[in-house]
């Protein structure tokens, strides 16, 4: 059962790898790298697909010839192996001297593909069937057999030895922290593979010494799909993984935000442009999550602003706890306000607290300094959602409406 969900998981992954950058090599139909990488994954997924338990007798019937799949499934490894090796050379060599390397390591792994077919017709070592797990191990007691996987198995581990060093070696020099993280997986996806490549030794020298190796089967395939499926992340990883942090960075920070704004919605419902779903419906992701944080920030800035009449004359920006603080006490101080006019002249009161320095520097539409402004904001929220709850009827607001005289809060629509 765990060696068929990981054959199923590791040719979904593969393939929609393939099909995740197929529009990009539409753009880019120049590159080689890219070339080789989209080869890559469409025989990492062709590789698991076509011996599924399921798919590979009906592939061997199609095809005349008993356990088909297996050298399908082997001729698909040898060209990703090779793929890899071309994707590596490129990204780490200058362009003259990378097409010649990839040259040369296509020349390599095509004779070695060739030699690898002619000897599976030749030997004829497939002729007792088993299911997709077992099939290689039945027939590894037959002489031709063992030469013949000890042959394609060298082919692989050579290759994966070269995907340790190029990929170890790129990712010491990488210098975007995605693309670094990728090599980094892809180098210990290939360590896995090399784990593959030596257990299957020790099952081949195992069983012509007489010995029983099936125990070992389960740690071939499950190291073997794993570090493939660890290759895949890794290559792809540089493209989604920043518009990936990105996201959950915006998301975050929308939540942070959020006791904040809740209050200042509360206090100034006009702020909002639009009414915010019900508590705790406003805890989902909201369509629009970029335009929805935009909002969200200056929102609160137009409520920082509403509440500049409440705040003490000469009342300066500060620690976030202190921000929090003011605004807290602006926002007591209007709950308990009576109607009339603020308790400070909007002359005196102070304006609400400006952007940040880099923000007057480059402009509210830079990305950086909207950033800025989102992690500022964030910390003053959480020093605000720190600080005891206020009752949500003042003392001066009790005792005008013990006499009869009290009236909602200005502004508000909770008293």
């Amino acid at each position: 059962m765990i060696y068929d969900a990981l054959s199923h998981l590791c040719a979904l992954v593969g393939l929609a790898a393939f099909c995740y950058k197929l529009p990009e090599l539409l753009r880019r139909r120049g590159d080689p790298a890219l070339w080789a990488l989209e080869t890559y994954f469409l025989c990492s997924g062709i590789s698991f697909l076509v011996d599924l338990n399921w798919l590979r007798d009906d592939v061997s019937r199609l095809f005349g010839y008993p356990n088909l799949t297996t050298l399908l499934t082997q001729a698909a490894v040898v060209v990703l192996t090779a793929a890899q090796q071309v994707v590596l050379v490129h990204w780490s060599r200058p362009p003259e001297r990378a097409a010649v390397l990839a040259r040369r390591r296509v020349l390599a792994f095509s004779a070695a593909l060739a030699v690898l077919v002619v000897l599976f017709f030749v030997v004829e070592p497939y002729r007792q069937t088993a299911s997709a797990e077992n099939t290689l191990l039945s027939n590894m007691r037959d002489p031709g057999y063992a030469g013949y996987l000890l042959l394609y198995i060298t082919v692989c581990a050579v290759g994966q030895v070269g995907a340790v060093r190029l990929s170890y070696r790129y990712a010491r020099i990488a210098r975007r922290a995605w693309l670094r993280a990728g090599m980094w997986t892809v180098t210990a996806g290939a360590s896995l593979i090399l784990l593959y490549c030596a257990i299957r030794y020790i099952q081949i020298a195992g069983t012509r010494l007489g010995h029983g190796m099936s125990a070992w089967e389960p740690a071939y395939w499950l190291a073997g799909s794993v570090g493939a499926l660890l290759q895949v992340f890794g290559w792809t990883v540089p493209s989604w993984g920043p518009a990936l942090s990105g996201r959950l960075y915006g998301y975050r920070s929308y939540l942070r935000l959020r006791p904040l704004w809740w209050a200042l919605y509360e206090a100034v419902p006009a702020i909002a442009l639009e009414p915010p779903p019900r508590r705790p419906l406003d805890l989902l992701p909201p369509a629009g999550l970029d335009y929805r944080l935009h909002r969200r920030v200056i929102e609160i800035l137009d409520g920082c602003h509403a509440l500049s009449p409440h705040l003490p004359p000469g009342a300066e920006r500060g620690s976030p706890a202190g921000e929090a603080r003011l605004l807290r006490s602006a926002l007591d101080a209007r709950a308990g306000a009576p109607a009339g006019p603020p308790p400070f002249p909007p002359s005196a009161a102070p304006p609400a607290p400006p952007p940040s320095p880099a923000g007057r520097r480059g402009g509210s539409g830079e990305s950086g300094d909207f950033t800025q402004e989102v992690a500022r904001l964030s910390e003053v929220a959480r020093a605000f959602a720190r600080l005891p709850a206020r009752p949500t009827t003042s003392r001066a607001a009790a005792e005008r409406a013990a006499s009869g005289q009290a009236s909602a809060p200005r502004g508000s629509d909770h008293s």
